[in-house]
């Protein structure tokens, strides 16, 4: 029997030297099956690429088997408007259009990838769309779904209730409730998890303040308050892990934090209203929408710098969105004008301007490269 546990362990070992990826692989099987406490599963789910940086399973086309085949679409939801308008991203034509709940304000895939939710923030529901045939496949009803997100491993989903000043974790299947969080902030409405997914950092637009929260236990581990003024919007990890990136519609720029401290380490100035942040499909740059001038600033993410700002031509409101699967295109709500945009990464240089309905936000690129959804309009890993 001793011989028989000692070869056990040389054989482990061995396997941890030469393939880690296998060992965590085999871990994450095992949470799934409830061998080890749900902290485990988070991070073995979170670090599952082993020291690469964080999107490099969202390189141009790389899509999952699970998506490969879904059409190519555009989903806009129109916040005033109640509805969604579906856009053709080869014609840059609308080519449907359906009716939702009331106040729709992002378009969320699912950790899974196989579903679209619409979040009807005051419908108090998720109404349902198939990507694989781009229609409404019924609803869900939650509680005032502002945005929505998952933990790393799949188990839970997070509906940020803004209103009602919650973090509601969810079944991420059934979406029936777990455990409402009430946090000591008002508007809370986007977040990004750290690389090993043992916390996250929330964004509260209208107070100014930043919320750190322990994944697995759900308790909050700190409150820092912004310098004023501020109010706070999207956030997103860096590639190497080291700095959230918060967009600040108030301040102008974007924060720069140390997740593990809950520091504020430094400011980027980018332009009026900055209020959305996507990252390149080769994770060398950051995409920052500037809603109230109608810019996007460019920031190189190694050095940490602004590089370029393009200015739509004839003003707009470039608010959320997401990047084309190849990477080439970025895709912009035009919140105040009722219209999208689509920008050549290349260039700068605005592709098309489609008429939408009124309110457009969180629109959704789909399908995109990724192995999972964390949330939120796109944030793959």
């Amino acid at each position: 029997m001793r011989l028989f546990f000692t070869t056990l362990l040389f054989v482990a070992a061995a396997l941890l030297f030469a393939h880690p990826l296998l060992l965590i692989s085999s871990v994450s099987r095992r949470l799934q099956e409830g061998s080890f406490p749900r902290s485990a599963g988070l991070r073995a789910a979170a670090l599952a690429l082993a020291g690469e940086d964080i999107y490099a399973a969202d390189r141009p086309n790389e899509l999952s088997p699970t998506v490969r085949n879904f059409p190519s679409r555009v989903y806009v939801p129109n916040s005033e408007s109640a509805s969604v308008d579906v856009i053709d991203p080869t014609t840059y034509k609308v080519v449907d259009h359906f009716a939702v709940g009331r106040l729709p304000q992002h378009i969320v895939p699912s950790y899974d990838l196989k579903t679209l939710y619409v979040l009807d923030d005051q419908g108090y529901a998720l109404s349902k769309i198939n990507p694989a045939t781009a229609k409404l496949e019924g609803n869900v009803s939650v509680d005032d779904p502002y945005n929505l997100y998952f933990t790393p491993d799949g188990t839970e989903a997070i509906v940020v209730a803004e209103a009602l000043h919650r973090l509601d974790f969810r079944d991420a299947q059934t979406m029936k409730m777990k455990f409402p969080l009430t946090v000591p902030c008002d508007g809370p409405n986007h977040l990004d998890y750290s690389d090993d997914g043992r916390y996250f950092i929330v964004s509260c637009e209208f107070d100014g303040k930043l919320i750190k929260v322990d994944t697995a236990s759900r308790k909050i581990l700190g409150v820092r308050q912004l310098d004023r003024p501020a109010m706070p919007q999207d956030v997103r990890l860096s590639p190497d892990a080291k700095v959230f990136y918060v967009a600040d519609m108030a301040a102008n720029g974007v924060h720069e934090i140390d997740g593990d401290q809950f520091q504020v380490v430094g400011f980027l100035k980018t332009g009026k209203g900055t209020h959305g942040l996507l990252v390149s499909r080769d994770s060398k740059l950051m995409y920052i929408s500037n809603r109230g001038e109608g810019s996007i600033s460019v920031m190189d993410l190694a050095q940490r710098k602004i590089i370029a700002k393009w200015k739509l031509p004839h003003g707009g409101s470039p608010d959320m969105g997401g990047i084309s699967a190849d990477g080439k295109v970025l895709w912009l709500s035009g919140r105040y004008n009722s219209e999208v945009y689509a920008i050549d990464v290349d260039t700068g240089k605005l592709l098309a301007r489609i008429p939408v309905g009124k309110g457009p936000h969180g629109l959704c690129v789909y399908p995109q490269p990724g192995r999972y959804s964390l949330g939120h309009t796109g944030l793959f890993r």
